[in-house]
């Protein structure tokens, strides 16, 4: 199912089944900007995280227009003067933290998690810390930058070969997951490859995976390939890294 013409940004919470683990994370769902995957790439991706102990908010950002994408009535790719679905992602990042104790969150443990258009929201997020908004109240005081990003076959990062150049990855960037099919017949694996190298350079710790076949888009509906196991690959990450 997907979901067009957003002019009014919502967050959904979803609480946690069984044991609450205290920590959140915030969904960005795909559509190349254009629509909003919000079964394949949000509904469905908060009933797995909640059945983990895990917060889900699923945030459903502003489309058409909300970053660059690409227009078929006039075959040509649109740059937005104003970055709606950033300004809606960094909001909701804040909004999550300042309800920590009353969703009864860790909110040092408040991540994100993004498939293909919302990956490149992931690396937004985790890179662009100036607001992207005028401040609304004292809950835009909070840090937009999430505790950890997960992101799933991103788009929007390669450009030209070169990782998109408004993308700035420090050492302050949070611990990364980055997972993509090498047969993406959408976004090219440079997307991430791309990434990877800057999160490396910068020292940033990071887990990347890639599989021979998966192609675009699979979310939690892949049954047929080795790439379909990412989601326990994911919980071992956040294990790993102290989040669960």
């Amino acid at each position: 199912m997907q979901i067009n013409d957003v002019s009014n940004p919502t967050m959904t919470v979803y609480p946690p089944k069984g044991v609450n683990t205290r920590a959140a994370i915030i969904v960005f769902p795909g559509g190349g900007f254009r629509v909003l995957a919000i079964d394949l790439e949000g509904t469905e991706i908060c009933d797995w995280l909640t059945s983990r102990g895990i917060t889900c908010v699923l945030l459903k950002y502003r489309v058409p227009g909300g970053n660059d994408y690409w227009d078929e009535k006039c075959r040509c790719r649109i740059f937005p003067k104003i970055p709606l679905a950033l300004q809606d992602a960094q909001r909701t990042i804040k909004l999550v933290r300042s309800k920590a104790r009353e969703l009864n969150l860790n909110p040092r443990k408040i991540g994100v998690i993004g498939f293909s258009a919302g990956g490149y929201l992931v690396a937004q997020t985790s890179n662009i810390v100036a607001p992207a908004y005028a401040p609304v109240d004292a809950v835009d005081k909070l840090s937009s930058r999430p505790d950890f990003a997960i992101a799933l076959y991103p788009g929007h990062l390669c450009r030209s070969g070169a990782l998109e150049s408004s993308i700035h990855v420090t050492k302050e960037t949070p611990p990364t997951f980055l997972l993509q099919a090498w047969d993406d017949p959408v976004d090219p694996i440079c997307n991430s490859t791309l990434y990877a190298r800057a999160l490396d350079q910068a020292g940033v710790p990071a887990e990347v995976h890639f599989f021979a076949k998966g192609g675009h888009a699979f979310g939690l509906r892949d049954k047929d390939h080795p790439i379909a196991a990412w989601p326990s690959m994911v919980e071992s990450w956040l294990k790993e890294t102290g989040v669960l």
